[in-house]
């Protein structure tokens, strides 16, 4: 848990959350805020599982993945590669649009560049490559004039990709199983506050939208879930046009880490089906293995 990521503080929310889950299932829980000594730290514990409760850089993009599968220590989530291909947004979106799957128009430029002029026709968005979180989020109205004037915090090099709109909806896959689908209710759109902040969001989970749009999410989440390679539990995040029916539906990317604490999207949504945060804790370590 933790890190030294961008998402550093929700990954510590995920991993405290966790720990008390496992311990309440009867699981020896050891936590570690994951720094430079960590195959030391690890190879000092022991463990008979790693439970990833990582976010973001290093904990969600093979990097500590590679390390877990030299130490041989069994672990939680996707493996080296999934995970790897899942954060560089562009690449897997080519693994997307490879498995038939709805993906809007994007490209990657340097920062200077989009801060100079519109490097696509507006409205788009722009944002990092390899952070989730909805960190260093720009969106590019239809009516500006003037590119945006992105920070000194975002990376030399951005996704910018065609702005899709309409409603959030999300989906979770356990396995070789879509779960349900949630309908992310905000007052402006679903940045990090919304994301975090209490009060920031309302879930509707199951979501209230036309059967086939809602059979529609479960079955590209799964097929993205198995593209890109992921193993454990994954979340796709869509966008829905409702005025579009089933063609407004975006898939914009796949989360290999989602957010883990009890009122998270994917918990809340394993809740809906019966199974206690507990429970959901719990079947990650039991899934959990080497070579993923």
């Amino acid at each position: 848990m933790g890190g030294p990521s961008a998402e550093r503080e929700v990954s510590l929310s995920s991993g405290r959350a966790c720990a008390a889950a496992l311990r309440g299932e009867g699981y020896e829980v050891v936590e570690v805020d994951a720094g430079h000594d960590l195959p030391a730290r690890l190879s000092e514990i022991s463990p008979d599982v790693a439970f990833n409760a990582l976010h973001g850089r290093w904990g969600e993009d093979g990097c500590v993945q590679g390390m877990l599968e030299w130490m041989r220590i069994p672990y939680t989530h996707s493996g080296v590669l999934a995970s790897a291909l899942a954060m560089d947004k562009q690449r897997s979106k080519a693994a997307f649009r490879a498995a038939g799957l709805p993906v809007v128009d994007s490209l990657l430029a340097s920062r200077d560049e989009v801060r100079t002029r519109h490097v696509m026709a507006p409205p788009y968005v722009v944002k990092p490559n390899n952070e989730g979180s909805s960190v260093g989020i720009y969106i590019v109205a239809e009516s500006a004039n003037t590119p945006p004037q992105l920070d000194d915090t975002m990376p030399e090099t951005v996704m910018v990709e065609t702005y899709a709109p309409g409603r959030e909806l999300t989906t979770t896959v356990m396995g070789d199983r879509a779960l349900t689908v949630t309908d992310i209710i905000t007052e402006g759109w679903y940045d990090y506050h919304a994301k975090y902040a209490e009060g920031g969001s309302r879930h509707v989970v199951p979501a209230d939208i036309p059967r086939d749009v809602f059979d529609a999410c479960l079955d590209y989440a799964l097929r993205a879930h198995e593209a890109l390679g992921c193993r454990g539990v994954s979340r796709t995040d869509f966008r829905w046009d409702e005025a579009r029916g089933p063609d407004g539906l975006i898939l914009l990317e796949t989360n290999t880490q989602p957010g883990m604490t009890a009122t998270s999207l994917s918990p809340e949504q394993a809740q809906a089906l019966g199974m206690s945060f507990g429970a959901f804790c719990a079947w990650m370590v039991e899934d959990a293995s080497c070579d993923r």
